[in-house]
């Protein structure tokens, strides 16, 4: 039987229900990181906390209500908007320890409440915590580094265009399926078509940073892979807590994380490819 082509990705797809919305809270965020990122740090820090914790709100809630895995809410979100600060004024000493005590703050929080329940809570709460905030974190590990700034940049454009050229491979040869029970619509040809795309932009970044054109080779590869991952992992998640987004706060883009489920997971790799380029070469 003829697998039918994959004519519309989720997020393609989600965006396309307010075109206009979409396109104005996509320029207005990409503003605020361009401005962060070579303007003002405390903007992008101050950005990423928010988009830390609102993430960490969206998936809260989610757990908390489809699958009652009572995580504290509260603490959870402070703790998530300490971080990316913890990242930038203490580096990664500063973010392990921030991490660790954010742990320990919702292990406790939980523990003076009823017994029922309480595993699977502390569990949910070192997800969370783990998930979201401290994966952003590194992308302000990464921007405190010599040249941050543009690796930064180049990352967020990579895990964008990598979600840009899946979808135009996928709508014109998308046929088979790669994850048919986790994202029906993401499929092996709009993977590829991602990774050339990547590829070529990876390699056009990098001889811009003024690095080996190699360099973008590189880091295109594993961002795709990471990217891919992170997408999967949501959707994952999604289809098995019974959301199809995580909220609706973006017009036009459905939750923060729904945003971001790709865009961490490139942060994540990104910042140990780059580190590993620096330390070898």
């Amino acid at each position: 039987m003829t697998v039918q082509p994959q004519q519309e990705p989720q997020k393609a797809s989600r965006a396309g229900r307010n075109l206009p919305a979409a396109i104005t809270v996509g320029i207005l965020l990409g503003g605020i990181l361009v401005v962060g990122l070579f303007y003002a740090p405390l903007v992008l820090v101050s950005f990423a906390a928010l988009a830390a914790a609102v993430g960490t709100w969206e998936v809260c809630q989610a757990l908390n209500h489809k699958r009652g895995m009572g995580v504290p809410t509260l603490p959870a979100l402070i703790s998530a908007a300490l971080l990316p600060f913890a990242a930038y004024y203490a580096g990664g000493q500063g973010l392990i320890v921030a991490l660790t005590a954010s742990i320990l703050l919702l292990m406790g929080w939980r523990m003076t409440g009823p017994k029922d329940g309480m595993i699977m809570s502390i569990m949910g709460s070192i997800f969370v915590m783990s998930w979201v905030p401290l994966l952003l974190s590194l992308a302000v590990l990464l921007y405190r580094e010599e040249g941050g700034a543009g690796k930064v940049l180049m990352i967020l454009l990579m895990a964008i265009g990598n979600d840009t050229w899946g979808y135009i491979a996928g709508v014109l040869w998308g046929k088979t399926p790669m994850a048919p029970r986790i994202s029906p619509k993401k499929t092996w040809e709009g993977f590829a078509g991602s990774m050339l795309g990547s590829i070529a932009l990876g390699i056009a970044c990098s001889l811009f940073l003024g690095d080996p054109w190699w360099y973008g080779l590189i880091v295109a590869v594993f961002l795709v892979v990471a990217s891919t991952a992170g997408d999967l992992s949501e959707s994952m998640v999604k289809r098995e807590i019974g959301i199809k987004d995580m909220s609706h706060i973006l017009p036009g883009h459905g939750g923060v994380m729904d945003r971001l489920d790709s865009i961490v997971f490139a942060i994540a790799i990104g910042y140990v490819i780059f580190s590993l380029l620096e330390a070898i070469f």
